[in-house]
């Protein structure tokens, strides 16, 4: 199925955005950050949703959220924060959380490996949540930014090493960094949900398909076999519309 996703959604009452989005759409993947934060707008969500031919599911909060911080009690805030949209996702018969891996330090210098090692910790117990709650966790991969942990196909794996989790791959991160093709063939058996957005690679840009550098036939040959939802994520309603359009037709 074909959704999607966008961080300018959520500074808009839900309300609003749930008509438009359904008028195009048969999925939304809900950015849960200011309008949108899932604990605020889960009660009348609840019922309003089955007015709707949809199905949802949770892009857990970025903003103030690290499971990868030095700092413990962040951490541990953090991996909570993940907790809870996994219970409102059981409680509203969601299917699907996305997380983002984490950040390391932006003021000393020489932390990354410490990062890692607390991200594949927060990871470790991320993983036992989701086989508990009967919900698919699935932590992205990131773009060309310095400070985020999971750029690579390499990263990637050494994040989720002994575990089950699952990854979100999403196109237009591994575009800015030359790793569509890497973390196709390193790490597609684990995929679950998939991000699609283009842009010229040098920067996380979310523009619609076609629009930039991605060669979208050639990724989604490569992606043959994955049977998951494309989210699109987009900056507008009107760019995913188009975008729409662009992967309908490439999926035939």
């Amino acid at each position: 199925m074909i959704g999607v996703s966008s961080t300018s959604f959520s500074a808009y009452p839900f309300e609003d955005v749930i008509e438009g989005v359904s008028k195009f759409f048969k999925h939304w993947e809900i950015f849960s950050e200011a309008e949108h934060h899932l604990p605020v707008i889960a009660p009348g969500l609840a019922m309003v949703m089955e007015n709707y031919d949809m199905t949802f599911s949770i892009h857990a909060p970025i903003c103030d959220i690290n499971i990868a911080s030095l700092n413990e009690r962040v951490r541990e805030t953090s991996v909570t924060e993940i907790l809870n949209m996994v219970e409102y996702a059981v409680n509203m018969g969601m299917r699907t959380v996305t997380f983002h891996p984490g950040l390391y330090s932006l003021a000393v210098p020489d932390m990354e490996d410490r990062a890692i090692f607390n991200a594949k910790r927060s990871i470790r117990t991320l993983d036992r949540i989701s086989e508990e709650y009967g919900v698919i966790l699935a932590v992205e991969n990131m773009p060309s930014m310095p400070f985020m942990l999971g750029h690579t196909a390499g990263e990637m794996s050494e994040l989720v090493e002994g575990t089950n989790m699952p990854i979100c791959f999403d196109i237009g991160h591994a575009n800015t960094t030359g790793q569509i093709d890497d973390i196709i063939d390193s790490l597609g058996d684990r995929f679950v949900n998939i991000h699609i957005h283009d842009n010229d690679g040098t920067s996380d840009q979310h523009s619609t398909i076609g629009e930039g550098t991605i060669d979208f036939e050639h990724v989604l040959k490569k992606l043959g076999n994955y049977r998951g939802n494309y989210i699109i994520e987009s900056r507008s309603l009107d760019s995913a519309v188009d975008s729409l359009d662009r992967l309908t037709s490439l999926l035939g």
